[in-house]
């Protein structure tokens, strides 16, 4: 698979450039929907009529969704078509935008954030399609500008969610979801070629149930932890179960003829370390989306926050977003003449920088400024880094499935920042007109933690070998 002449047929009849900016126009729209209802999440419990520990849901199940789609929906592009599979997805971004956008309750709005989360699938598979219709030579800045969609989208699309419940009815924020997933399915229908690089078999119902099922309850008991109680039975269940099914799903894929993922390719060093350092930066990316919005949100007048507006706050964020946007042809040109290796490395390292610049500077508004823009350029090297980094050591009918397992990386890293920095800003905490906020020392504390897993994501950025394996369908290597 993988010849010459597959290559043509994917790419004689739509310009690259177009197809690459199709792509990355859906990656947008999915990025999207992660921080769609940030700007209502402290109301929902008042719009939707109903507890706050069952709104929560509206943020933990598109977390759940998206962290088992990601991986099945990229292996399923890679036996089906991975043209056919991204509008799957993008129609499902469209129905749940729908089902919440005319719900007027928690079940509705719920079952529509699910929907809404499996479009998560769209990234890893449209980096896995820029692998089929690029040459090697352009492949890099694309692969960046695909990856720098999973920032930019949360960071614009922040203050446009800020201004719309500002004005209109909450509602509006899921008809112009549906919207974006409207023109999104028109574009990639015309404008991204159909998939002729397949693996040939039968995809594995089984395996697809227990991965979901066990990261269902490792990601249940992260994620609400702190809600149920770290030590109460429904937690430890959750995790202990989760952690088991894995045990016996990872037993079951190294043993059957065809494997959801071939977990050999996956356990080969590159590959490895990778995932792993996946994990460190999805930590310290979402540490800062959990603390720098509080931060800057925060009363003054409470000696911990910096008394920001919530448009305003988006307004500070935005620039990390546009910071990948602009660097990710940069990126492109680093991964070709130095190698992602070198990129994964210097990107994690500035991340570190940037808490460990939180740390000594953080009373200002400038401050969080700064300190998010050089969050936005470690991320955008990192996150433009690992998809080359694992394309260059699997075989080109594992593509969508492996960068969907690095996804699911992040996510998982995201899901304990998430867990971790909501503890500890609950836990330090001060009284402010009868209402507790997180302390100063909270934030250090969060920083420090964020600085920690920065620095072992670049740590182990360091042991990706220098000179992967390279299969015969990979793209040539350069570090």
């Amino acid at each position: 698979m993988g010849g010459r002449d597959d290559r043509r047929r994917l790419t004689r009849s739509t310009p690259k450039w177009l197809t690459v900016g199709v792509l990355a126009f859906t990656g947008l729209c999915s990025a999207y929907m992660f921080t769609l209802v940030v700007p209502i999440q402290a109301e929902l419990p008042h719009l939707l009529n109903a507890e706050r520990a069952d709104t929560a849901w509206v943020v933990t199940i598109t977390l759940l969704v998206a962290a088992c789609a990601t991986p099945i929906s990229g292996r399923l592009g890679d036996m089906y078509g991975k043209r056919r599979i991204v509008l799957v997805l993008i129609g499902a971004l469209i129905l749940g935008s729908l089902v919440a956008a005319l719900s007027g309750g928690i079940g509705g709005v719920i079952l529509g954030r699910a929907l809404q989360g499996a479009t998560t699938g769209v990234i890893p598979l449209g980096i896995a399609i820029m692998r089929d219709v690029l040459p090697p030579a352009r492949l890099g800045t694309a692969v960046a500008l695909m990856s720098a969609t999973m920032g930019v989208g949360g960071a614009v699309g922040l203050p446009a969610s800020a201004l719309i419940v500002e004005h209109l009815d909450w509602h509006v924020l899921f008809w112009l979801a549906a919207a974006l997933g409207v023109a999104a399915l028109i574009v990639v229908a015309l404008f991204v070629p159909p998939s002729t690089l397949r693996t040939r078999g039968r995809f594995d119902f089984l395996g697809a149930a227990g991965l979901a099922a066990g990261l269902v309850g490792v990601l249940l008991a992260i994620s609400r932890g702190a809600d149920w109680g770290w030590l109460s039975p429904i937690t430890l269940g959750s995790g202990i179960g989760g952690v088991a099914i894995l045990i016996l799903w990872g037993w079951y894929q190294l043993r059957i003829a065809e494997p959801l993922l071939d977990l050999r390719v996956a356990a080969r060093p590159t590959v490895l370390f990778t995932n792993l350092a996946a994990i460190g930066m999805g930590f310290s990316l979402f540490g800062t989306n959990v603390t720098l919005p509080q931060l800057l949100e925060l009363p003054a007048e409470s000696g911990s926050g910096l008394g920001q507006t919530l448009f305003a706050t988006s307004l500070v964020v935005m620039p990390s977003g546009l910071v990948m946007l602009i660097i990710s042809p940069l990126s492109g040109w680093l991964e070709r003449n130095l190698g992602g290796r070198f990129m994964l490395a210097f990107g994690t390292g500035s991340v570190a920088v940037a808490y460990l610049f939180l740390l000594l500077w953080s009373s200002e508004v400038w401050h969080l400024l700064v300190a998010n823009i050089i969050v936005g350029v470690g991320v955008g090297f990192s996150f433009a880094a690992m998809p080359m980094l694992i394309m260059r050591a699997v075989p080109s009918h594992e593509t969508g499935a492996s960068n969907g397992i690095n996804a699911l990386f992040r996510s998982l890293g995201t899901s304990v920042a998430s867990a971790v920095m909501a503890a500890v800003l609950a836990a330090l905490t001060l009284d402010f007109q009868g209402t507790p906020v997180p302390t100063t020392e909270a934030f250090d504390v969060c920083f420090w933690l964020g600085a920690g897993a920065a620095v072992a994501a670049c740590v182990l950025s360091l042991l990706i070998p220098r000179h992967p394996h390279v299969e015969r369908a990979s793209i040539p290597d350069r570090g």
